[in-house]
């Protein structure tokens, strides 16, 4: 009998040793879990950060707040300020109308010149958009991007403050306004050149520098700003998207863009990736060869879409200056002409898989602006467009010294 109780307590030993090692394992399986779950949230936590949401309210990145602005470098005004910078507001200091809402021209107490986009869009796309160009544009530093100085978030006022770009946008001089032509200066084509070039590397320092990507989604003419001196910066970024991490990924969403502007695929699938703006980018290099606007239905058919009437003379060198601007007056160098046409043509190519990457375009564009500042000063395309009096978008003069 004393034998079979000492067995029993050996067994009861045995069993506790038991269980005692299948906790222990419960528990260290409980703490991997939890350090493997601190990691993932430490390693995204040092990715891009991005607003919440986008404007369709799809969750697309790090929580959003736009009231605290310490650790954006953005300085935060108060509606007090922005009115008295703006001169109350006034419809004579308006420079632009935008989805956003109208952009005015103003002066800080300090004296430097700004640009302030007011939200005249109410709802909910509005205020996303709002948010979408703060914390982008407060993480995005680069000399092609337009430079956000601050922010006003009052109430229901919602206003973000620029740098001010004196000569407006690049649509603005292609086309000018009826009435208003004196004010604009006719771009020569070293400085469409060059344009075409920064252009580039703005989009490329968002492809390729940032991580995850971040793809324009509305990137157009009248999205590139000009300095006093004609020095090109990508603007407006209320659009933007996070692109895809994986290389050959997209992201689905909603189509939004410019007529005349969004890439085949994109706008027939949703379907968005960083070749999306590639193509967009394609459209302004036509543009600029043409000084055609992307969609005119008064123009004889064949001719309506820029694109489709372009492809058919692009990769002809006997054809290509058929459809170069009549405002250029044949001051250019046709071995350029041909080098950018052929640059626009893969752009625009309908299969987004064909079209370079901006890194590509850029690596083709500079050899061609470093021919042009080694240009003598008295060759026809080496001459520079001379400086405009500030202007502002709707043709009206501003700041005129």
């Amino acid at each position: 009998m004393e034998d079979d109780d000492i067995a029993y307590v050996r067994v009861e030993h045995a069993v506790l040793a038991v269980v005692v090692v299948l906790a222990s394992l419960a528990s260290a399986s409980v703490l991997a879990a939890a350090s493997y779950y601190c990691y993932l949230r430490r390693k995204a936590s040092n990715r891009f950060p991005l607003p919440t949401k986008g404007v369709e309210g799809e969750e697309i990145g790090a929580p959003a707040d736009v009231q605290v602005a310490s650790d954006k470098g953005l300085h935060v005004f108060t509606y007090k300020q922005l009115h008295s910078a703006t001169g109350g507001f006034s419809k004579s200091n308006v420079v632009g109308q935008g989805a956003f809402g109208s952009v005015y021209r103003g002066v800080l107490s300090d004296g430097r010149k700004v640009a302030v986009k007011s939200m005249d869009q109410a709802g909910k796309q509005g205020e996303e958009e709002f948010k979408v160009e703060v914390e982008l544009l407060s993480r995005l530093h680069s000399p092609y991007l337009l430079s956000l100085l601050g922010y006003c978030s009052e109430s229901s006022r919602k206003l973000l403050v620029y740098e001010f770009m004196a000569n407006g946008g690049l649509q603005e001089h292609l086309y000018p306004p009826r009435g208003v032509k004196s004010v604009y200066v006719s771009l020569d084509w070293k400085t469409r050149l060059r344009i075409a070039l920064e252009a580039a590397r703005g989009l490329e320092y968002l492809h390729e520098q940032v991580s995850p990507p971040v793809i324009h989604r509305d990137f157009k003419s009248s999205n590139i700003l000009l300095d006093q001196s004609f020095h090109a910066k990508v603007s407006d970024f209320g659009l933007a998207k996070l692109g895809p991490e994986k290389v050959g990924g997209h992201v689905s969403t909603r189509v939004l863009g410019t007529q005349g502007y969004v890439a085949p695929e994109y706008a027939l699938t949703g379907h968005l990736t960083p070749k999306s703006d590639v193509y967009s980018y394609g459209v302004v290099l036509l543009e600029l060869l043409t000084g055609r606007v992307p969609v005119d239905m008064k123009r004889p058919p064949g001719e309506q879409v820029l694109v489709s009437w372009a492809l058919q003379h692009l990769t002809d060198r006997e054809k290509v200056t058929l459809i170069m601007d009549p405002a250029l007056e044949g001051q250019y160098s046709l071995k350029e002409v041909v080098q950018v046409a052929a640059i626009a043509a893969m752009c625009v190519q309908p299969e987004a898989d064909y079209r370079p990457l901006m890194a590509d375009v850029v690596q083709s564009l500079v050899p061609l602006v470093k021919n042009q500042r080694s240009t003598t000063a008295g060759d026809f395309h080496g001459q520079q467009s001379p400086k405009s009096p500030e202007i502002d978008w709707h043709g009206n003069q501003a700041f005129e010294h």
